[in-house]
């Protein structure tokens, strides 16, 4: 196991029991009989969802239905699963009240494991022998704890790399071979009040780009989403959830006391992809002040909204705000699954979503 950065770690006894882990150590005969290119690129990426032994992003596929098509395990024998193999993540202290928070799944490829622990540290293991896991190495990557928390929410892969967004506002890229470090970014930053911006999601990577998301809306800050080179990690675009004055949709903050400066709108569930129009798209959630409307009249825009972005220039193509002025913290931030679909005899593209306000939308995403 390979120590690849100068921090310390100390190993939790924390074990790595989940269902992925299960289910790879029943899977690995099949991932072994297939022949696979050496990277994950970007048709790979499109067409991920043709890999079930595999699983190559946070959502399954880009169109986020987290549906596996393996049969293996079942109904009728899920309740016949035992441990496998287990492995001890380091990560795991130094906690607050919720516990350690590594709330990602696992990405696979080819037999390979690769996961993260909750202050941001990566691992790649070997997990092709039914019996036994072993780590490949590891990176710790420095996070400090002072000031930071223990919450990582998934990675993601691309070509050679390892892509992940860190407790500490950095986005960096890991040569999944190596484990060493390509690029190292800081992307997410305090604003002018000192209110933290936040990662609550994992990256997306598409068109050689990695769209990451500010979610800390609820801390004082504004939503964003921002594209980054992903061969150099320079960001290429950046929007706001909450607009700046002038800007469209600022004309819905009708207060005096530029509460759009910590409007809120976080993205804390991964978003979607459409290769088709080049849109991702992704759930806002709700504005803030939280609990008090009057602060800021208006429709508060895009609060509590489903957004699509053109990829490659991050302009707004379109948006359906859920509900106007949020004072209940019904924040939009579901996963929001693209379908095609016949309504009406007529076949229509369409994003579907189950809102925390208790109802079922389904949006036409052309």
């Amino acid at each position: 196991m390979q120590h690849r950065a100068k921090t310390t770690v100390k190993y939790a006894a924390i074990a790595l029991a989940s269902a992925s882990a299960l289910a790879l150590g029943t899977l690995s005969l099949t991932a072994q009989t297939t022949t696979y290119r050496i990277t994950v690129n970007k048709e790979r990426l499109l067409n991920a969802q043709n890999e079930p032994q595999n699983w190559l992003m946070m959502n399954g596929d880009y169109n986020s239905h987290r549906y596996s098509r393996l049969t293996q395990i079942n109904r009728e024998n899920v309740k016949n699963l035992r441990l496998s193999w287990a492995l001890a993540l380091g990560g795991m202290q130094d906690v607050r009240q919720n516990g350690p928070e590594a709330e990602i799944n696992p990405l696979i490829d080819n037999g390979f494991m690769y996961t993260s622990d909750g202050w941001g540290g990566i691992y790649k293991i070997d997990a092709r022998n039914a019996q036994k896991g072993e780590f490949v190495w590891f990176n710790d990557l420095g996070v400090r704890h002072e000031g930071n928390r223990a919450q990582t929410r998934g990675i993601a892969l691309w070509e050679d790399m390892v892509i992940a967004n860190l407790p500490d506002g950095r986005v960096v890229a890991l040569n999944r071979d190596s484990g060493e470090v390509v690029w190292d970014k800081q992307v997410a930053k305090p604003n002018e009040f000192g209110n933290k911006e936040r990662f609550h999601a994992s990256p997306i990577t598409a068109e050689g780009k990695v769209i990451v998301a500010n979610g800390a809306g609820d801390a004082g800050t504004r939503g964003w989403l921002a594209a980054l080179d992903v061969k150099t990690g320079n960001e290429l675009w950046r929007w706001y959830s909450v607009p700046a004055p002038g800007q469209p949709g600022s004309e819905t903050w009708k207060d005096k006391n530029n509460a759009w400066k910590t409007g809120g709108g976080g993205m804390w569930q991964t978003g979607s992809y459409d290769p088709e129009t080049k849109l991702t798209i992704w759930g806002t959630g709700n504005p803030w002040p939280l609990y008090d409307p009057e602060a800021r009249p208006g429709d508060n825009l895009y609060t509590n909204s489903a957004v699509a972005l053109d990829i490659n220039t991050g302009k707004l193509v379109w948006h359906f705000q859920y509900l106007p002025n949020d004072s209940w913290d019904y924040d939009e931030i579901g996963v929001h699954m693209l379908y095609d679909e016949v309504i009406n005899g007529e076949k229509r593209k369409t994003v579907a979503h189950f809102g925390r306000n208790g109802f079922y939308y389904s949006l036409d995403r052309g």
